[in-house]
């Protein structure tokens, strides 16, 4: 099975060379790495189409080596898919995350996004996030973590994986506490409750411009049986199977009966207003 690393933390992040080293070890994978070459986190999914991409191979303490971009995580997956590496992957791991992607926060992820980019190419995926500490959001994460756990466990997921592989339009994304996890949990993802606020940081004299700060405040969560914030609250490892179909589907016959052809008649009919 051909894998490909990615990450949003930087090619030369703790969790991302951990991992790598786990996978290697593996008998009749192969494995790339194309990472960002500089933290690109709460990126989600952006691409870059306003420059040409640079990319450098960087070796690696192993003696093998990976790509680093000036692109974003989903750029990385797209190299992949385009030939970098050669053959398309038929894996994508990405991780593992300094912090961890639980609930409403996914949605900003770069290392969710990755994986999702892989699910939108029809590759299956695997997110992969470490929580920095006990509890909170990881905005403002630690910088030491210890991977050894997470990234043994993330080994044997991918072992498993490439026994039995995913469909194609599956993602999981797997959080880790901090320290040894006490078992491990299949999930939904949680609700976030935000506690962000305007906080005034200074004024700049001449123009009188102002600066403030309103992300990166400790939020709460629901503590719902089942989800993944829950879970890693509980020291256990979350997994939770995530796709990308975002339809409403119960909502699709009730917005058939809204008469759409009536409101496209009256819209083409109704005389503008006139400009003054």
């Amino acid at each position: 099975m051909r894998v490909l690393i990615t990450n949003d933390d930087g090619i030369q992040a703790k969790g991302l060379q951990a991992l790598h080293n786990a996978l290697r070890a593996i008998d009749g994978l192969e494995v790339h790495v194309i990472a960002p070459d500089s933290n690109r986190s709460a990126t989600a999914r952006s691409i870059t189409t306003r420059s040409p991409l640079w990319v450098e191979e960087i070796p690696f303490k192993d003696g093998s080596s990976g790509f680093a971009t000036d692109g974003t995580p989903v750029d990385c997956v797209r190299f992949a898919e385009l030939g970098l590496i050669g053959e398309r992957p038929e894996l994508i791991v990405s991780g593992i995350n300094h912090g961890s992607n639980l609930g409403d926060d996914i949605t900003y992820s770069g290392t969710v996004a990755a994986a999702l980019e892989g699910i939108v190419l029809g590759i299956p995926a695997i997110a992969l996030s470490q929580q920095s500490e006990a509890s909170g959001a990881d905005y403002y994460a630690k910088r030491e973590y210890d991977f050894t756990a997470s990234a043994a466990f993330s080994a044997e997921l991918v072992r498993r994986v490439a026994a039995e592989p995913l469909p194609a339009d599956t993602l999981l994304n797997v959080n880790f506490p901090p320290g040894e996890p006490s078992g491990v949990e299949v999930t939904h993802l949680g609700k976030r409750l935000y506690n962000d606020e305007m906080r005034l940081i200074d004024t700049n004299a001449e123009t009188g411009a102002h600066r403030y700060q309103i992300y990166g405040f400790e939020p709460s969560f629901e503590d719902e049986e089942g989800s993944d914030l829950s879970a890693i609250a509980r020291d256990r490892i979350s997994v939770t199977p995530v796709h990308f179909d975002l339809t409403d589907r119960p909502s699709l016959d009730r917005l058939r009966g809204w008469d759409f052809e009536g409101m496209l008649a009256t819209a083409t009919t109704t005389e503008a207003p006139t400009q003054r």
